[in-house]
């Protein structure tokens, strides 16, 4: 017998917990299906305890940075024990009553969808009927082509923040965001850290002077960096791990943590009985509403492909919900930021250099040493540091991109986010009065520092 409702939501990570709980404010009979834990990879193996392990070895390196302060002990049972109270012991019975409370039909199970007119879902022995799905299914690790890599210990981004001993010796193959800020974290808590990345540069979907400068940042922190190199293979010598690098030297490891990217996670969904087609990177293309199809099927999040981001997975469930609930709206990822949260935090937005002009426009850039310009790197280090670059699309006025290597860069990063997503025009930015002393000052020392 099919149990009814108006929307099935399929996957309770950040998007999806968005969306069911818009619609069940909105009224709607919801039912949300997930195969783990509700919360999804965000709040247990991801986001929270990643920037909850990062915070403490962050705060002893700022403490040597305050005038008149030493170094602080780090308590590694502490802050492990803070983490498994983040990440709630990876128990979300909380979360599934919180839901049920609400209203909503929570299942436990992976679902697949199995009829369509109307949408049909089976999770957990159960088959849910609805005149909309949203799937927000998110994304899993890839995992590189290494030879032997079943043969030695491997760590993904669950196994690397739910750690309970930090190893002696680390291999981290990707220098990625999670690459960055794994790397960062265990070679401060005295792990001998190895960063292997088959591109040239560090974080190269950024411009390319960003990934200079977290290099130089990462070696100063004692990680060894191997750009323009890959991991061939992994083995045991004698009884200790080793990894092979293309460029014939041999690094051995206790662990290799993957930080090589991710892919959406459709298998098992039954798209492709139900004729739903993935992309070409294996995704569900939506429209700018977030509808795979016409007749009731929506997807948000990782497994959309559009930016793999929670910020981005939660403005997608917003979108798709209120347009479910009468209220349509459009989808626009103008302005999206983009923070790797390391020591001293990296913070972009907009287009890069080489994006702007693909697209042909005329772009003028400008880069600023902000312990050169302003006070408040002073007054917040005694060894300051941080730089902030503009792009500008001298045809319209208006900025276009902006990055930032410097301390509570994912904060004032924001200033540029708005103005890129409003357009404001560059006299009125020109115009602004900042707070002294401020890292957002920067803005303006930079905009008066664009060539004309």
């Amino acid at each position: 017998m099919d149990e009814q409702f108006d929307v099935v939501v399929v996957g309770m990570g950040p998007g999806g917990e968005v969306a069911s709980s818009r619609l069940l404010a909105g009224g709607r009979q919801v039912a949300v299906v997930e195969r783990e834990l509700v919360g999804g990879e965000c709040a247990y193996w991801a986001c929270v305890p990643s920037k909850t392990l990062l915070r403490s070895p962050e705060v002893r390196a700022e403490a040597e940075q305050a005038a008149g302060t030493s170094r602080p002990t780090l308590d590694w049972p502490a802050l492990r024990d803070y983490r498994d109270t983040m990440i709630r012991h990876l128990d979300d019975s909380g979360q599934v009553t919180g839901y049920e409370e609400k209203g909503a039909t929570v299942v436990k199970g992976a679902g697949r969808i199995v009829g369509r007119d109307p949408w049909r879902v089976e999770a957990a022995g159960r088959t849910l009927a609805a005149d909309h799905v949203i799937l927000a299914t998110g994304s899993e690790p890839l995992r590189p082509p290494i030879d032997g890599l079943d043969g030695v210990p491997v760590w993904t981004n669950r196994e690397a923040t739910t750690l309970r001993e930090i190893p002696q010796r680390a291999v981290v193959v990707g220098g990625s965001a999670v690459g960055v800020e794994l790397g960062q974290f265990l070679a401060r808590m005295g792990c001998a850290v190895t960063l292997v990345q088959r591109a040239p540069r560090l974080l190269d979907r950024e411009d390319p002077r960003v990934g200079e400068l977290v290099a130089e940042r990462l070696r100063g922190d004692g990680i060894d960096i191997r750009l323009g190199c890959q991991a061939t293979a992994a083995r045991k010598d004698g009884s200790d791990p080793v990894v092979e690098l293309d460029d014939d030297t041999r690094v051995p490891a206790d662990v290799v943590v993957l930080a090589a990217g991710r892919r959406p996670r459709t298998d098992g969904l039954g798209l492709a009985e139900q004729g739903v087609a993935l992309d070409r990177r294996g995704a569900l293309a939506t429209d700018a509403q977030g509808r795979v199809t016409d007749d009731g099927l929506w997807a948000v999040g990782d497994v959309t492909g559009v930016a793999m981001f929670t910020h981005v997975a939660q403005y997608q469930g917003r979108v798709v919900a209120d347009t479910i609930l009468g209220k349509p709206r459009t989808a626009d990822y103008t302005g999206v930021p983009r923070v790797v949260f390391a020591d001293p935090e990296i913070a972009a937005v907009g287009l890069t250099r080489a994006q702007a002009e693909d697209r042909g426009l005329d772009v003028a850039s400008s880069e600023v040493d902000l312990t050169k310009l302003l006070a408040r790197p002073w007054t917040y280090q005694t060894e300051p540091t941080g730089t902030l670059s503009l792009l500008v699309d001298r045809g319209r006025g208006v900025l276009v991109g902006a990055w930032a290597v410097a301390p509570l860069a994912a904060e004032w990063i924001h200033q540029a986010a708005l103005a890129i997503r409003a357009g404001v025009p560059l006299p009125i930015l020109l115009d602004t009065v900042a707070q002294f002393p401020t890292f957002s000052q920067g803005f303006l020392a930079a905009l008066e520092s664009l060539p004309d």
